[in-house]
């Protein structure tokens, strides 16, 4: 038996559900409708992300999707050439189940995407600083409830939930609009779908260990801030931690200390009791990382300075070198996730 066979039969290793892909083509986009639309972050803030409904009945995207896949939406009007714009991807928000319990209607977290000009390459005019806007993240935050957006998905086929949830504990990262799918995978773990739902008969809530770390700059821009508090409160089994990485730290003993970033959070919580060095010890769990890509570099070395296995693998040419000494771009050449590890970073 081939290392590749080995890792599939390991009891460890999650078996994933069939995923239907590319049901619509992004060049022959369906008509749905924005469902509804409104803010998801904590409080006043330079960032503005919206939690967008999306109304997908009559189309053959209907019941279509899974919890951790992406859709595309193709803005409407043409670029600088002329041509129409191309297909932009965006993650789930949903359970498998929709926002209404019948796959109809899906959600997503458009962030608007607002900065100044600077130079990308040779000619370009380094003294143009005016305002840069997304063209389809703002397309789509400007829309209103009954508006026509032309989609097109799934896509993805590997950042899902297994197939028997209750088999493993788990660990969820994400900084930013990378909550998305934590909060789909959320309602299906531990919500449930809506009476009324075709889900209900077979749904059974999950009872494993589940921890989740959400990054942001600022307290206020945490998305989805409310809902997991919530949540948490509600679920023994499900924690929520908060990493902050531009305001100061104050721990329970009232002692103020720097910001953090997410893997920052991790590697501090692991001497905690309860903390979770055992989770990730444990055969059981597995690790799902989304939001910035950089997010992994600090995870990957944090695994491999603390001797935890299961989650990468190294490169030999990394293999006798101290994972202190590793750089980001040797992390992020050598280091690769396992069938334990789910990666989805932009």
């Amino acid at each position: 038996m081939s290392a590749v066979d080995t890792e599939v039969h390991d009891a460890s290793v999650p078996v994933l559900p069939d995923a239907r892909m590319h049901v619509v083509m992004p060049n022959a986009p369906v008509s749905a409708r924005i469902a509804s639309t409104g803010l998801c972050m904590r409080g006043k803030s330079a960032s503005f992300v919206r939690h967008v409904e999306i109304d997908l009945a009559g189309t053959p995207l209907e019941g279509a999707f899974r919890a951790g896949q992406s859709f595309g939406v193709v803005p409407a009007g043409t670029d600088a050439s002329g041509k129409p714009h191309k297909v932009r991807l965006y993650s789930l928000a949903s359970p498998s189940w929709g926002e209404d319990g019948h796959g109809r209607v899906i959600a997503t977290t458009p962030k608007r995407v607002i900065a100044e000009r600077e130079p990308q390459s040779d000619r370009d005019d380094p003294a143009d600083h005016s305002l840069f806007l997304g063209v389809c993240s703002n397309w789509l935050c400007d829309r209103r409830a009954g508006d026509a957006v032309d989609v097109s998905g799934p896509n993805g086929k590997r950042f899902l939930l297994p197939e028997d949830p209750s088999r493993h504990d788990y660990l969820f990262l994400a900084t930013g609009t990378g909550i998305a799918p934590f909060r789909g995978f959320l309602k299906e773990l531990l919500e449930g779908p809506p009476s009324g739902s075709p889900a209900a008969a077979s749904w059974r809530r999950c009872e494993s260990r589940i921890e989740l770390v959400m990054g942001s700059p600022y307290t206020t821009d945490l998305l989805y801030d409310g809902f997991l508090r919530d949540l948490a409160s509600k679920h023994a089994n499900f924690r929520y931690h908060t990493a902050i990485s531009r305001e100061p730290r104050i721990d329970s003993a009232g002692r103020v200390g720097r910001g953090e970033y997410v893997h920052q959070a991790v590697e501090r919580m692991l001497g905690e009791p309860a903390g979770p060095m055992d989770l990730l010890r444990s055969p059981r769990t597995l690790v799902y990382m989304c939001g910035l890509a950089g997010m992994q570099v600090g995870v990957f070395q944090l695994l491999a300075r603390h001797g935890i296995d299961g989650y990468t693998k190294v490169a030999d040419e990394l293999s006798g070198k101290p994972p202190a000494e590793w750089t980001n771009e040797e992390i992020k050449r050598r280091v690769r996730p396992t069938h334990r590890c789910m990666l989805e970073v932009y």
